[in-house]
């Protein structure tokens, strides 16, 4: 797993480094060498540098360039400095570094711009000169690397009105959730960090890689059989959103998982339309009305009786009889219960202890505008601050929360993780319902859920890349992302 710091963690870890091992010109002279070190330079280079520290990082930068005999120049986006930035800039004036300040010229011809403008503690808004410069920087059609953040970026959510748009982004420290979160994959091109001795001081969030899914997943022993992978269930459709492939990708998803045996529970009335679609999975018709789900207790009980983990919501709409339902669940079930769709949408409308007492682990999967109704934060809050969000109901609530976006967010109130894995053609219906069913399958045979969870929205994401690369993002659908599950 890679370390990924809040802004807050990261300037407070920087001053504690300087207070008490590490002067500051030391530690921005490592920022200049490893980001000197991360990139292949060539060519006409110009260093864009703002009045922070950020910019002091560029003056660093620039002066390695020139005792290497690179044909570097400086940008200002004014005569000022930081103390730090001041000391490496006269050390450039001293080597004759060709220097200038931005008047409004556009920056075509450079083979290579460094952007040094803001830092990742910017939080206010772009205009004027600097709303002028980044244009500039985007339109120069150089190589553009932005050093710790692109500049406009915010740290912590990855929004932004106007920022450098980056082919290559050198994270200073640790990574930061603004390199992930919301916008930034649309700006940064490719990522790397460089580590410069700054120990963090506050707990980081973790961001998933392969290994750690691997090391999940394990190697299945031939001595085991279905019930070592375990009994899951699936509870959801209705007439209204049957989708009887669907539901079908539904069960196949938590199949390729690993799950041992799926049994899909939905409405009697859907039961006919969406047998022809399920091979290798059980289907468990329940009582209907209308269409809808119609809550008997004996049967809710035999449907999850025996199961290691229940998944419930996804296209179950909104029945007279969800509620009865999902409190039922909520204090039935001793296994993992994992609730989306409608699922979340009924249980925003039920009283918050019924998650808290609970026996069961509930695990709760909203996209933004679940969660609002969730929460009770605005959708516009949420992106601006979406890991504290998250955090805060978890820890509220005592659920383990799964927040989809562009990178995923899993916590359970202490712990965080994040997965980037996904893209742009998972924006279809259906790749929920995919993703839930990976969950199911994942917690039904391990005991550390969260981390289960955590890997299940890796396996979605990645195996939606995969099914990119063979669909492209326009034409792909969630069945191509559950058939990729098992490459």
């Amino acid at each position: 797993m890679k370390l990924v710091a809040s802004v807050e963690n990261m300037r407070k870890s920087d001053r504690h480094t300087i207070e008490t091992s590490v002067d500051a010109i030391t530690l921005m002279g490592r920022a200049g060498q490893c980001i000197f070190d991360s990139v292949d330079w060539h060519g006409k280079i110009l260093i864009v540098c703002g009045v922070g520290n950020n910019g002091g990082d560029g003056y660093s930068v620039a002066e390695i360039l020139s005792d290497k005999g690179y044909h570097v120049e400086l940008l200002l986006l004014e005569n000022r400095f930081s103390p730090e930035g001041k000391y490496f800039f006269d050390r450039c004036i001293e080597k004759k570094v060709p220097t200038s300040v931005y008047n409004s010229q556009n920056l075509k011809g450079y083979d290579i711009i460094l952007d040094c403008l803001l830092g990742t503690g910017f939080n206010g808004k772009i205009e004027g000169a600097m709303y002028d410069l980044i244009s500039a920087i985007n339109e120069s059609g150089a190589y553009v690397v932005s050093a710790d953040i692109n500049s406009g970026l915010n740290g912590d959510s990855g929004l932004t009105e106007i920022c450098v748009k980056s082919d290559l982004t050198v994270s200073i420290g640790s990574f930061k959730p603004g390199h992930f979160l919301n916008m930034a994959k649309d700006k940064i091109k490719r990522l790397v960090n460089c580590p410069i001795g700054i120990d963090l001081i506050e707990k980081p969030f973790s961001l998933l890689e392969s290994a750690d899914v691997k090391e999940l997943l394990g190697a299945r022993e031939n001595f085991s059989h279905k019930g070592t992978y375990g009994y899951v269930t699936l509870i959801g459709g209705c007439v209204q959103y049957s989708g009887a492939i669907k539901l079908a990708n539904l069960a196949a998803s938590a199949m390729r998982a690993g799950a041992g045996v799926v049994k899909l529970a939905l409405p009697s009335e859907v039961a006919h339309s969406v047998m022809p679609y399920v091979l290798e999975s059980t289907l468990y018709p329940l009582d209907s009305q209308d269409g809808y789900i119609k809550f008997n207790e004996n049967q809710t009980q035999g449907a999850i009786k025996g199961s290691k983990s229940v998944a419930v919501g996804m296209g179950m709409g909104q029945g007279d009889d969800n509620e009865k339902l999902l409190e039922f669940l909520l204090k039935s079930s001793t296994a993992p219960l994992i609730i989306d769709a409608d699922g979340i949408n009924t249980l925003a409308k039920m009283d918050r202890g019924l998650i808290k007492s609970s026996n069961a682990t509930v695990v709760l999967t909203p996209h933004l505008k679940e969660f609002e109704r969730l929460c009770g934060a605005t959708v516009d809050e949420i992106q601006k601050n979406p890991v504290f969000h998250a955090v805060k109901y978890a820890r509220e609530t005592g659920v383990i929360l799964l927040l989809k976006g562009v990178t995923t967010i899993i916590t359970d109130g202490e712990t965080v993780y994040l997965s980037s894995t996904g893209c742009p053609g998972m924006a279809t219906a259906g790749s929920g319902d995919v993703l839930s069913g990976i969950i199911c399958s994942l917690c039904a045979s391990r005991e550390n859920t969260l981390l289960a969870v955590a890997c299940a929205a890796y396996i979605n994401g990645y195996a939606g890349e995969l099914a990119s690369e063979k669909y492209g993002n326009i034409s792909m659908v969630a069945s191509d992302t559950a058939k990729s599950i098992a490459l």
